[in-house]
């Protein structure tokens, strides 16, 4: 339970309280979002008191339609969340508790939340970034946040100007959506990596690797390793120890030489298959072609 509440909490969802009553859990979606609102109802209700979404009709004049449509979701008060009000609002004021966080903090609350708040630009077919709105939570609290996500998954995030995290690698991207896709809901498809045509791999290329890395002749060299491509894609299989032990040979700090190369044709089906799925470039495949133990 408390992994899915941990997950809405830190989107949609608040604990309200009045004066002299006992708080509630509640959250409010979009209509556009109501198979979203209606999942998280089902999902939650074996363990929270919830009534079951509310249709909601706001009159807004900034908007085009001149009103918003949403549905809300409120619990009945309990004991227990009144011991989750005071983790949540110590000062009867929302503060992201650090212990909470990291002790029921899960794969589905990465998608619970992501789900809520985040949101996947695609340019062209290809994600170029992922955003989490948390320009409601102070910037200590969202330091935390990059530093946990860090931590648990490797995942490197920044804050832009608006007070939100961003992730930009490609490589960490596709990393992201692969562990929150088992979580995704049908209504919010919107955020999965969809499938995209796959972009063809040059005759000739030039092929970037870190100058660790020490080739004679670039053609027949670069082509012998690519003789790994079929394992490299065996072990993408499982996306969480591919990208765990990965993430270290690919130091995207470290000088790189250029080679002019040309590919033969038998490797670039399983290049291009390996770029899609992992968000690597091809420079980057072939590095891990010459570091992975394999």
């Amino acid at each position: 339970m408390h992994d899915m509440l941990c997950g809405k909490l830190l989107g949609d969802g608040c604990l309200t309280k009045q004066l002299h009553r006992k708080p509630r859990f509640q959250f409010t979606h979009s209509k556009k979002d109501t198979g979203w609102s209606l999942f998280c109802f089902e999902q939650l209700s074996p363990f929270i008191s919830l009534n079951p979404p509310k249709y909601i009709k706001i009159i807004d004049a900034r908007t085009i339609a001149g009103f918003t449509e949403s549905y809300i979701v409120q619990s009945r008060t309990s004991d227990e969340l009144c011991e989750l009000y005071e983790t949540w609002y110590p000062h009867s004021k929302k503060a992201l508790p650090f212990s909470y966080i990291e002790n029921h903090f899960t794969d589905k609350t990465l998608a619970w939340w992501y789900q809520d708040d985040g949101h996947l630009k695609i340019q062209n077919g290809i994600p170029r970034k992922i955003i989490l709105s948390t320009d409601s939570f102070s910037l200590a609290e969202n330091h935390f946040l990059i530093e946990f996500l860090n931590k648990r998954y490797g995942l490197h995030f920044s804050i832009d100007a608006q007070n939100r995290l961003l992730l930009y690698d490609q490589y960490q991207i596709m990393y992201f959506l692969k562990l929150v896709d088992p979580y995704i809901h049908e209504s919010m498809n919107r955020k999965r990596r969809l499938s995209s045509d796959v972009k063809k791999i040059a005759n000739r290329t030039t092929i970037y690797l870190p100058s660790d890395i020490q080739i004679n002749k670039p053609t027949l060299e670069i082509n012998e390793q690519y003789k790994k491509l079929t394992l490299l894609l065996s072990l993408s299989d499982n996306h969480i120890h591919f990208f765990q032990q990965t993430k270290t040979l690919l130091n995207s700090k470290a000088i790189t030489k250029p080679y002019q190369i040309q590919i033969e044709n038998r490797f670039k089906e399983n290049l291009m298959r390996l770029r899609n799925q992992s968000g690597l470039n091809i420079s980057q495949l072939t590095t891990l072609c010459f570091k992975l133990n394999m």
